[in-house]
């Protein structure tokens, strides 16, 4: 399937249940929201969770592109995207919990043709504050898929304080040998969908208040669905990826974990990029600022006069097409170059510095700190110095 069939047949078959197509957001958030990006479908619907009518009703369905960063350092392997699209659907005091993994599984197994003994499901099982999910135990048993109880693995929040629940993840295998072990003990079980029940509010002084409302979040990454249906080895196998994948090979041949680690930092640079973010030190242009950086870091690993000057029209175009995005390949390109610019006049000032430190023996954390306020030089790049130099 690609991932518009993938796409079609989870919003059509959520229309068909009375949920009402929202429309997607950009990744950068309005003024008044602390958070710099957009890291989950539910995230701009929070107002919603808490109690406020929303105008299209009370069964949503969406696709939503995300941006997280805690998951940056494991951007390489098979599965972890620093910007991915999200497949969710919503009930904003309507159906319950277990409706919504009825739902889910019929989708999975008749929708999407996967077979039910590459199902694994996880609960929440309960704490000091919050009973166990047994009504989502008692769903997952009736169909007969396999099901453990967890601790906090299975609790959701988006942060310190706000909407929050328990959740039911559901796993799929991807081995090439029946299914075997559990999600906690075999990492060839991949998770795929979260059903959150969204009862709760965290306030600042860490209590749990119900909301007004019982709410359902489900959210599911296109990518990783993608992967699996089709047998791939890894989310970078994908549709999407694939432009990227033939560029950074043909300019670079770097290996396997560059390969995937390089093609995701600048795919997510050209989607941040189509979003009006520009380069900066603070903020949301910090994020992207360090997301060339990261780039540029491993390419020049190997040969310092690679350069993002080389890139083809056809992966910023393919990906600025599929986020529906209208800025200029050409002004991509540009501003991709130009903090490349920037990024080898600081390295070359940055040097000699880092040297003079290091001559005094390994660097502490007042050293960084200094080199941070000091000379403008963030951690990871002294990082990078300090290897060059060993």
């Amino acid at each position: 399937m690609t991932p518009q069939d993938i796409i079609d047949t989870f919003v059509g078959f959520y229309r068909e249940r009375g949920h009402l197509l929202l429309p997607e957001s950009s990744l950068v958030r309005p003024p008044d929201d602390p958070v710099l990006f957009t890291t989950s479908g539910m995230h701009p619907l929070t107002p919603y969770l808490e109690g406020r009518p929303h105008p299209l009703g009370r069964r949503l369905v969406n696709v939503q592109r995300c941006l997280r960063t805690t998951d940056l350092d494991e951007v390489g392997d098979s599965t972890h995207l620093t910007v991915f699209q999200m497949l969710g659907s919503w009930s904003l005091g309507d159906y319950d919990g277990p409706r919504s993994l009825r739902w889910g599984y019929e989708l999975l197994r008749d929708g999407f043709g996967i077979d039910h003994d590459r199902l694994h499901a996880t609960v929440f099982g309960g704490d000091d504050h919050v009973e166990p999910d047994t009504a989502s135990l008692e769903t997952w048993r009736e169909f007969g898929v396999p099901v453990v109880l967890t601790g906090q693995e299975n609790w959701w929040s988006n942060g310190p304080t706000g909407p929050c629940g328990p959740d039911s993840e559901i796993f799929l295998w991807t081995g090439d040998t029946p299914p075997v072990g559990t999600p906690g003990t075999d990492g060839r079980w991949m998770e795929v969908w979260n059903h959150v029940q969204m009862r709760y509010h965290r306030r600042d002084d860490g209590r749990l208040v119900p909301l007004r409302q019982r709410n359902v979040d489900t959210g599911m990454g296109l990518e990783r669905l993608e992967m699996v249906l089709n047998g791939n080895s890894s989310v970078f196998a994908g549709e999407a990826f694939r432009p990227w994948v033939r560029t950074v090979t043909g300019l670079w041949r770097p290996d396997e974990e560059t390969l995937r680690r390089v093609g995701d930092h600048l795919r997510s640079a050209v989607v941040v990029l189509g979003d009006g973010v520009r380069p900066s030190n603070t903020g949301r242009g910090y994020v992207l600022r360090r997301l060339i950086r990261r780039t540029l870091t491993a390419l020049w690993r190997d040969d310092p006069s690679r350069s993002l000057a080389d890139l083809p029209d056809g992966p910023i175009g393919d990906t600025l097409d599929r986020f529906r995005q209208s800025l200029p390949v050409d002004e991509v390109r540009a501003l991709l170059v130009d903090e490349e610019r920037r990024f080898r006049g600081l390295l070359r000032r940055g040097r000699p510095i880092v040297s003079r430190y290091l001559s005094r023996g390994p660097l502490r954390d007042e050293d960084y700190r200094r080199l941070h306020d000091t000379y403008g030089l963030p951690r990871d790049l002294v990082d990078g110095l300090v290897a060059e130099a060993a």
